[in-house]
């Protein structure tokens, strides 16, 4: 029809089912706060990032299987609209003819099948990133530093595609409903929409229990899956203990720096010059700086795959031996104003464990950040 009926040639028809109204409103609240703890906001909200962008995992999963055993418009068979059948709806737009479809229209399917397989990406690419550069997640046993690093700038141009996209689909909805005569948030709300009499369909039924077992048994046997495999030690990573007798005669007098923080050049400069070491003579007997040096360089960053043993490579020429003098302690730690390093409760730039509470293992996982005086 070119022209939608009148109001009091219409009825309410149902056309989306609890199931379809469930995930839509579900996976706005998820990807809205997903979308604006990655694209928005400090690192310090990546726990949060992560909560929203696991909860995205199940939906989709229930969203294709609802997609095969809901209801009649829940299913995908119903808006698997021809790339002609497309291209007709667009240019009957253009000219300004309307046509009301019950369930989606042929661009309004087009864009459902794009948002689905860019949040399928997203998810992807995320578990690469989080594997490859935190070590943590169920893909860390298997990925390295540089892979991590290379999905992590794809994951980012995703999360910006899908910006664009829900807002694509905003207007779209707001076309429709203007056009239509129709308000489509409400029908999403109670899943009924205003159509002539003649457009209603015969019911399709859900298979509701089907399909909640279906969910369960591979929720469950997915969850397993990811439990199992994020428990596997992560590629490249070192030890969380470190040597007991390094531990003993360098925090003594401050934190025992993980060896993976500085490069083996670093600790031998370091080791080479103990009488001058940062205004203090730390003299120990030969045997100790033997014992020392050979679990440093073993354990220097060359040998590891973390972030912090890449990031920290990089060192300041003017001063190479400091790890508040490198590129990227300064770069992290920027907009931390002078006051809060100052803080008795931090107490200096060096004290990394003051806010890193797994410092000394040196995993520095963005999680495990507390700062302990406001700023």
């Amino acid at each position: 029809m070119d022209r939608p009926p009148a109001a009091s040639d219409t009825v309410r028809i149902p056309v989306w089912d609890g199931g379809v109204r469930l995930f839509h409103w579900t996976l706005l609240g998820a990807v809205g706060i997903a979308l604006a703890t990655g694209l928005l906001s400090h690192i310090l909200w990546l726990r949060l990032h992560l909560i929203a962008g696991v909860a995205v995992a199940p939906l989709l999963l229930w969203r294709l299987i609802w997609g095969g055993l809901g209801s009649r418009h829940a299913r995908f068979a119903d808006f698997a609209y021809s790339p002609r059948a497309v291209l007709a709806d667009l240019r009957a737009r253009l000219a300004g003819r309307h046509r009301l479809y019950l369930g989606h229209n042929p661009l309004g399917a087009m864009m459902v099948f794009a948002l689905l397989a860019v949040l399928a990406a997203l998810l992807a690419s995320g578990t690469l990133a989080l594997g490859g550069m935190l070590k943590q997640g169920p893909l860390a046993f298997a990925l390295s530093y540089a892979t991590g690093r290379a999905v992590l700038g794809w994951h980012k141009i995703l999360g910006w595609a899908l910006l664009g996209m829900i807002l694509a689909h905003l207007g779209g909805v707001i076309e429709e409903s203007w056009r239509g005569r129709q308000n489509l948030v409400g029908a999403m709300i109670t899943g009924k929409k205003r159509a002539a009499a003649a457009m209603a369909q015969r019911k399709l039924a859900a298979r509701t229990g089907l399909a909640l077992g279906l969910f369960a048994v591979l929720a469950v046997l997915g969850a397993g899956g990811v439990v199992a495999l994020a428990r596997l030690p992560g590629r490249g990573v070192p030890p969380a203990t470190q040597d007991p007798v390094y531990a003993e005669q360098c925090g003594a007098c401050h934190m025992p720096y993980p060896p993976e923080l500085a490069p083996a050049a670093v600790w031998q400069a370091l080791l080479d010059d103990l009488q001058h070491h940062f205004s203090a003579d730390a003299s120990m007997s030969s045997a100790l700086v033997a014992h020392i040096r050979t679990y440093l360089l073993a354990n220097a960053a060359e040998h590891w795959d973390t972030l912090p043993a890449w990031s920290f490579r990089a060192r300041d020429p003017a001063d190479p031996v400091r790890l508040t003098a490198t590129p990227f302690w300064k770069r992290r730690h920027a907009r931390i104003p002078a006051a809060v390093f100052a803080n008795a409760k931090i107490g200096g730039r060096s004290q990394c464990d003051a806010c890193h509470r797994d410092a000394t293992t040196g995993r520095f996982a963005p999680q495990a950040i507390h700062v302990p005086v406001a700023w």
